[in-house]
Parts: C-alpha cells; sequence; structure tokens
C-alpha cells in the first residue's frame, strides 16, 4: 500500500480559501478511495508565496510514495518554481496527487496538463460572463 503524504494550508489560493480541517478531509477521503495510506499533512507557512514545505517534502520523500494535495491550485502560479518542484518529485519515481481535481502527476506529460489548467483558471475572471 503507498504511504501518501498530506499537504495543506491556511492562506488563499487563486481566489478561493478552504479551511484546514475540510483540506485534510477531502486528502483522507481522496486517498481511502484509492486504497492509499495517508501520513497526515504537513501545513504549509502562511506567508504569500511560500513554499517552503512543499519543497522540503519534495526533497525528503524516503519514507512516502507520493504527496496529496488539496487542490492543484495550490501549487506555485509561477511556472518555473511549480515545475521544478514538480519534477523533483518525478525524478525521485514517486507521485504527487490533487484530490478535488482527482489528478496523479506520475510523468512529466502530466506536468504539461497542470500547466494548461493552471493557465485557464488565471485567465477565468477576463472571460466575458464569468461568474464564481
Amino acid at each position: 500500500m503507498k504511504k501518501i503524504k498530506g499537504y495543506i494550508f491556511s492562506r488563499p489560493f487563486m481566489g478561493e480559501r478552504v479551511p484546514q480541517h475540510v483540506q485534510n478531509i477531502v486528502i483522507r477521503d481522496y486517498c481511502s478511495k484509492k486504497k492509499m495510506q495517508y501520513l497526515l499533512s504537513a501545513s504549509e507557512y502562511k506567508m504569500k508565496n511560500c513554499y517552503l514545505i512543499l519543497e522540503d517534502l519534495a526533497s525528503n520523500m524516503r519514507s512516502f510514495n507520493g504527496i496529496a494535495v488539496y487542490s492543484l491550485f495550490q501549487m506555485p502560479e509561477n511556472n518555473v518554481i511549480r515545475n521544478k518542484i514538480l519534477k523533483k518529485i518525478l525524478k525521485k519515481k514517486k507521485s504527487i496527487f490533487f484530490a478535488v481535481e482527482q489528478i496523479e502527476v506520475k510523468n512529466y506529460k502530466d506536468i504539461k496538463k497542470i500547466d494548461t489548467l493552471i493557465k485557464i483558471k488565471k485567465k477565468l475572471p477576463y472571460c466575458k460572463n464569468y461568474e464564481i
């Protein structure tokens, strides 16, 4: 059974905010449905654009097989920083999972999908008739 470490934070992300306990519930449920062992979540620092905890998880994955994030929109908006973290995970032959979107990043092709989804999310507010 794969051991999966959760990753959450308390600050807003791309116009959304989800309480940490809700993020943990969603991640735990996702792992249960995927038959993965959920290890408690690491919480990111509240500072804007801070991803120190995520970078540490990506660097130190010896005791678990992947990271489960509440939403892919919690990833760094900066493509260079985001892709550096994702590639670090893939180089270790590990995966990152996004619970809300039901997405697993397990190869470099999947990174392009994440990039596309984030670009779309960023452009939505500029679309005619867009409402949240």
